[in-house]
């Protein structure tokens, strides 16, 4: 029995003179399944980033850093070099994360209650978790 197309099987490839032949990337990115959900990706990895929450300062530890902002305002024409560690909100979600940085001091900001660093970094000072540096060796 004879196949309805077997004439068409035995006939040579077909190669377009106007259109150049699509690459197997391209041919294969035809037949990719279509995301109807567009940046749902992004989303579900969004929530499931991880952040820490800004913890409450105790009194304890409230007082040990205004001992040491104190001391640094004493000193603040030496520029001392500080290791700073702050919390930094997160942009888009509730909490944030922690960021440590050593850099020497500029100057306090009153009005702006803000600790700014020679290379312009400000640091707000109800963010500030901890401060060491040799400043402070007395104190330890």
């Amino acid at each position: 029995m004879k196949h309805p197309y077997e004439e068409l099987l035995k006939m040579p490839h077909h190669v377009s003179t106007n259109h150049p032949p699509m690459s197997m990337l391209d041919r294969a990115a035809q037949f990719a399944p279509f995301s109807a959900l567009t940046g749902y990706g992004e989303a579900v990895a969004e929530t499931a980033r991880l952040t820490e929450a800004e913890p409450e300062r105790g009194e304890e530890e409230a007082a040990e850093l205004d001992r040491r902002l104190r001391l640094l305002c004493a000193h603040l024409e030496e520029h001392p070099l500080l290791q700073i560690e702050w919390f930094v909100p997160d942009g888009r979600k509730r909490g944030g994360r922690y960021e440590i940085r050593t850099g020497a001091v500029r100057k306090i900001a009153g009005p702006r209650r803000a600790l700014i660093l020679e290379d312009g970094t400000e640091i707000k000072l109800d963010r500030i978790r901890s401060l060491s540096g040799a400043l402070f060796d007395a104190l330890d």
